[in-house]
């Protein structure tokens, strides 16, 4: 058996077993391998799947190629699905004792396309309870720690899968992103994660299918082309998320090579001296994305006068009345259940019932004035940046940074308000890895779209790859020897 398959793309991984040079139980094999040796220490995949089972979905994989059956374009492939994703006949507990020994006969409708495609499912990533938060830890599998020194946050809510792919533990990954859960631990880890446009990939199940939409899910990757393999998969209308886009995204693999001579990249920063940022950050961004200058693309700053403020608060307001309306706030009403709510929950749904019709209201007329706004800076640029974090991966142990630069930071998620311009605008907005600061941890910097152009954002990324060279950087601890 080959000892590197694990660091092969996905897309070569399953050309390879398509073509029988390997099988597809010698590549899940190799990545069992390499969670047994890791995740132990580092958290990862939880709920792991039987391995004889997974294994016996491998030879039947191989025995399919052998026929010469037609096979999809994930087919052998480990993969294991974010925790708060419903999986037919998987156990899954969105990280909350609620949910402990939920094993639902649903699921989201792009598992089920992942599973057409051909993708083996070995187990869950793990996840902050109910995705709450940037940091990853809930009480019954504990905290995720960063790929890169396991004495740091994962970050989050995508934790599980961020440091899955840093590890080598899966070769891809899907993730989940309301308040930069792809993007955060994509940069807390040095990967990319990808929140598409809104409704490019369907969302069900759900509750309300007409006015929530903060949350999108999408892929995480090492590279832009096997993002655009798995985006392929996930994305395209279904008739049970009315506002999912028309057709499917082709897979762009070819399309991926494009000259962005004269480009230009609007640099956000800050927002204006609005954000606090831990010292390093905001120039290590700066300079990750200068390197595309010797490709003719342009960064600039951007001068806006936009009253930053509204765009806080009409997530703030929206994210609770997506909260605080459904299934858990009938849970919360029980006071049995409501003690096994983490507080920043219980918190979520109790501002949710003070709020006001005039506020949602105002909520939304905001988010479509920034909405409006952006499109006014996408009469300049062709893309808009700012940092994925506002500090570097935490210590693990702590609930959720209380201040920045000395700035308090008044609610859980405040740290990373940074993310809120990306997702109020339901644009692509992708973290590239930006290298790494004093202390060899990693960070990021979001790449925001022109509406529904998510092609362009997966070009910009795959010119990106070719001028930084961390990138291809891999943790420690990825290095170490299984055996196989």
């Amino acid at each position: 058996m080959s000892s590197d398959l694990h660091t092969l793309p996905a897309r070569k991984l399953a050309a390879m077993i398509r073509s029988r040079e390997t099988s597809s139980r010698e590549v899940v094999a190799a990545f069992l391998a390499r969670i047994d040796a890791l995740n132990p220490q580092f958290n990862a995949i939880t709920s792991q799947v039987d391995r004889d089972q997974v294994l016996a979905q491998a030879d039947a994989a191989d025995e399919a190629v052998a026929r010469g059956d037609v096979v999809g374009p994930l087919h052998g492939l480990p993969q294991a699905i974010k925790d708060i994703v419903p999986v037919s006949g998987m156990r899954s507990t969105f990280g909350s004792p609620l949910f402990a020994d939920n094993v639902p006969d649903v699921e989201a409708i792009f598992v089920t396309r992942m599973r057409a495609a051909g993708a083996i499912l070995i187990g869950r990533t793990n996840v902050p309870e109910f995705g709450l938060g940037s940091h990853t830890y809930n009480p019954i599998f504990g905290p995720t720690r960063n790929a890169w020194d396991p004495t740091r946050s994962a970050g989050g809510s995508s934790g599980g899968a961020a440091v899955a792919i840093a590890l080598r533990l899966l070769p891809f990954a899907d993730g989940s992103d309301m308040g930069g859960s792809l993007r955060n631990p994509a940069a807390f880890n040095n990967v990319l994660g990808f929140r598409p446009s809104q409704g490019r990939i369907p969302q069900w199940p759900r509750e309300e299918a007409f006015l929530k939409q903060l949350v999108t899910d999408g892929p995480m990757a090492r590279s832009a082309d096997d993002l655009a393999l798995l985006l392929s998969v996930q994305s395209g209308y279904d008739p049970r998320a009315p506002l999912s886009l028309d057709g499917t995204v082709p897979d762009w693999h070819d399309q991926l090579q494009r000259d962005f001579r004269g480009a230009r990249i609007g640099w956000l920063g800050d927002l204006g001296g609005r954000l606090p940022f831990e010292g390093g950050v905001l120039d290590l961004c700066g300079n990750a994305l200068s390197r595309l200058g010797d490709a003719g693309v342009a960064l600039e700053p951007v001068t806006s006068t936009f009253d930053w403020e509204r765009v806080w608060r009409a997530f703030v307001v929206l994210r609770q009345f997506s909260i605080g309306g459904d299934r858990l706030g009938v849970a919360y009403d029980d006071p049995v259940k409501r003690k096994l709510m983490k507080p920043e929950l219980q918190w979520e749904i109790e501002q949710c019932r003070v709020l006001s019709v005039a506020q949602v209201q105002k909520a939304l007329h905001d988010r479509t004035a920034w909405y409006d706004h952006l499109l006014a800076l996408f009469g300049d640029y062709d893309f808009l940046a700012l940092p994925s974090a506002q500090l570097f991966p935490f210590p693990v142990e702590w609930a959720w940074p209380k201040e920045i630069a000395g700035r308090a930071m008044d609610s859980y998620h405040r740290w990373m308000e940074v993310v809120t311009p990306g997702t109020l605008s339901g644009c692509p907005v992708i973290s590239l890895p930006a290298g790494f600061g004093p202390q060899g941890l990693p960070m990021g910097v979001q790449i925001i779209g022109r509406p529904r152009d998510d092609l362009s954002v997966l070009q910009l990324t795959h010119l990106y790859e070719q001028v930084a060279p961390w990138m291809a950087k891999a943790p420690p601890a990825a290095h170490i020897s299984t055996g196989r």
